[in-house]
């Protein structure tokens, strides 16, 4: 039985930054854009090109989905790892332009990258560890979620993680 998890993260800050909670200033302050200004160049793009994501009352770049898979299989055969991107983009209703794969001696792990006209998918696999690493980052109207269970069939990993981050959250 495969264990699944999910956390959604959607944070905008309109505070000082912070680290371990020290409050810090922002890195190059001089050249920091206020709120005002980033509305302005989101209200003077043409929304029907930018590609940028209408939901939920929000307006993003994109989603950008971190999977974690734990306990998988075929994550040293290439023709399945390839399979299992272009699969994953068609299910997204992405536009594949390139696909490009290593494989890794002596451990048969293979680093992979979608090219998408909407941005990537990416897989990192460690089949010594029965792990992979998977990024997901699409903008439009593309729908990234339902690659996940292209993955879960191409890998049937026991456990699955997924953190969503919505990039580029316009104030």
């Amino acid at each position: 039985m495969e264990k699944t998890s999910r956390v959604s993260m959607a944070a905008l800050s309109n505070g000082p930054l912070t680290r371990h909670g020290k409050s810090e200033p922002p890195h190059h302050a001089d050249r920091a854009t206020t709120l005002d200004a980033l509305r302005a160049i989101a209200n003077s793009t043409a929304r029907n090109h930018d590609h940028f994501v209408e939901r939920d009352g929000m307006r993003f770049a994109g989603t950008h989905l971190i999977v974690d898979l734990w306990q998988a299989s075929n994550l040293d055969d290439t023709e399945v790892v390839e399979n299992a991107l272009r699969s994953a983009a068609e299910a997204a209703r992405a536009t594949l332009l390139n696909i490009d794969l290593h494989c890794f001696t002596p451990n048969g792990g293979i680093t992979g990258v979608a090219i998408l006209a909407e941005s990537h998918i990416s897989i990192h696999t460690w089949p010594e560890y029965a792990y992979a690493a998977i990024d997901v980052f699409m903008c439009g109207r593309a729908e990234p979620l339902k690659a996940i269970d292209v993955f879960r069939r191409a890998f049937a990993p026991g456990m699955l993680t997924i953190s969503e981050h919505k990039r580029g959250l316009m104030p």
